[in-house]
């Protein structure tokens, strides 16, 4: 696992707008500050579907079960990886990983955490029987021993340098070894938070773990609170009846909400990633000059400014620009639309008498900022002799097209996956077409098919980051993708919060070192 061209305002943008302003009028004198003086609600926008780490997918719930469960590892802005429950670990060989867990640590419910829970969890996970998810991300896993109660031993069928990745948080909390088949019910774990209750499709409430083994949250309750609709949510905001929310607003919202006294914005750069995807398999498409002059036709800087009101970061390519193996000299496509015809006339793609070169058909979520995107693209393209068409689909619809490649350009992002060099595999290598990985315009390249596969085995981060270095200048070059933008973390919150902590990922982290409401 993304409205407007030059200044003007997208189709339906004013209504909106002028039905949230006149809202939040009306709204002026309503309640306000509801809260406890150490509790919040948090606005989101779709229920967790599962609080059971091992089955855990949908953001929601993995951004939750941070809060509630701890990892063997966790990562840090620069996706360099720290401990966690882990107080050191070793690799005397690429498939031997040795760890060694920090004592007192004890779960919710008061149990001693120990390496016996470490292998139920990855054990529980593995079984083919539970139906994990997860299991996939841990293949290669021979076997768990646990020598004593704080030691834990994983043995690896085959070298893979992206394991101790898997094992970071959120992807897999650890779970008391007896949990059963209904323990997303009342989970239990050992995080900064301990679940308190849950109505589904209306709140999930989490309490402050006063034996937290860092130091225990100064809020001591927060209320998720599911709210579908994105002006409900903006006037919850308003009212006081919601403290705050996180990157769940549309972005002509922000600079509404901004104008409230009561309200602050705060705002950093994410990782999210927008992309244009090309099925290479078309023979326009096929033509990398091809991808290349519609690089150049497209005007990201404006899309950003008018559409996104500057929330987000050109991209050169799938990876974020603070990860470690991020590599910035690659071939790079500002806007130049003379470039791009030249390259069309170069191509075999001259303008026929209408004045068009040939046409494409560009599908695309039913999502309204994404049906914006397309339009202004089509505007963009036509500058240049491209005819596009836009088809916007459900998302079930678009994903299931995408994955048989029925196609010739996507739009869509990646959420969280893009923030390890194991993607790299995942999506260009000629290996891994649907249903075995998200390559969905097969793309073809034995040269990226050999790195991806020593990045897969390579344990030394300097070597690996010089293959992921390689990887992205041919990326860049070939451009399978035509990669927009990273979206950055946007909050709408109560001023008195003052600046939060958020991190790239987007994750709920920042609640467990948060300043107690003033």
């Amino acid at each position: 696992m993304p409205r407007r061209d030059n200044a003007r305002s997208a189709p339906g943008t004013p209504r909106l707008l002028c039905a949230l302003s006149f809202f939040l009028l009306l709204a002026g004198c309503g309640r306000r500050n509801l809260n406890g003086p150490s509790s919040l609600t948090f606005l989101i926008e779709s229920n967790p579907t599962n609080l059971d780490p091992r089955f855990a997918t949908d953001s929601q719930s993995q951004r939750i079960d941070s809060l509630l469960f701890s990892s063997l590892l966790e990562r840090d802005d620069q996706m360099n990886l720290h401990g966690d429950l882990a107080d050191s670990w070793s690799a005397p060989d690429p498939l031997t990983h040795t760890f060694r867990l920090r004592p007192g640590i004890r779960f919710h419910d008061g149990r001693p955490l120990t390496s016996a829970d470490v292998k139920f969890t990855f054990d529980s996970i593995l079984n083919p029987l539970t139906h994990s998810p997860k299991r996939g991300a841990f293949r290669m896993v021979a076997s768990i021993e646990t020598p004593d109660a704080m030691t834990v031993v994983f043995h690896l069928t085959e070298p893979y340098a992206s394991f101790l990745w898997n094992l970071a948080r959120p992807a897999v909390g650890i779970l008391p070894r007896d949990a059963g088949s209904d323990f997303s019910r009342h989970p239990i774990g050992s995080g900064p938070f301990h679940f308190a209750s849950q109505s589904e499709d209306e709140e999930v409430i989490v309490e402050r773990y006063p034996d937290y083994f860092r130091s225990a949250p100064q809020i001591a309750r927060v209320r998720f609170r599911v709210v579908p609709d994105a002006v409900v949510r903006a006037l919850e905001l308003q009212k006081g009846s919601a403290d705050l929310e996180m990157s769940s607003l549309s972005p002509d919202m922000i600079p509404v909400l901004a104008q409230q006294s009561a309200l602050a914005v705060t705002q950093r750069p994410g990782t999210n990633f927008g992309y244009l995807g090309f099925n290479l398999e078309d023979p326009i498409l096929a033509k990398r000059e091809v991808r290349q002059a519609l690089a150049f036709a497209t005007d990201r800087e404006a899309l950003i400014r008018y559409l996104l009101h500057g929330e987000a970061r050109i991209a050169s390519g799938i990876l974020p620009p603070n990860h470690w193996a991020y590599e910035p000299n690659v071939a790079h496509y500002a806007l130049d639309p003379a470039r791009a015809e030249t390259i069309f006339d170069a191509a075999g793609f001259p303008r026929k008498q209408d004045g068009t070169r040939f046409h494409l058909t560009l599908k695309t979520s039913t999502e309204e900022q994404a049906r914006l995107i397309g339009a202004v693209l089509q505007e963009q393209w036509r500058r240049v002799g491209v005819d596009l068409e836009l088809r916007p689909l459900e998302l079930a619809t678009l994903l299931s097209d995408a994955a048989r490649g029925n196609f010739q350009l996507t739009y869509s992002r990646w959420v969280g996956a893009n923030n390890d060099p194991d993607v790299f595999e995942f999506v260009f290598s000629s290996k891994r077409f649907p249903p075995d990985g998200a390559n969905r315009g097969h793309y073809r390249n034995p040269r990226i098919d050999a790195l991806v596969d020593q990045i897969r085995i390579d344990m030394d981060r300097e070597k690996r980051k010089a293959l992921c270095s390689e990887v992205q200048k041919i990326l860049a070059d070939d451009l399978p993708y035509l990669p927009l933008w990273f979206t950055d973390v946007v909050s709408v919150h109560r001023r008195s919060l003052d600046d939060l902590k958020l991190s790239p990922t987007g994750d709920y982290d920042f609640l467990s070192t948060l300043p107690g409401p003033r």
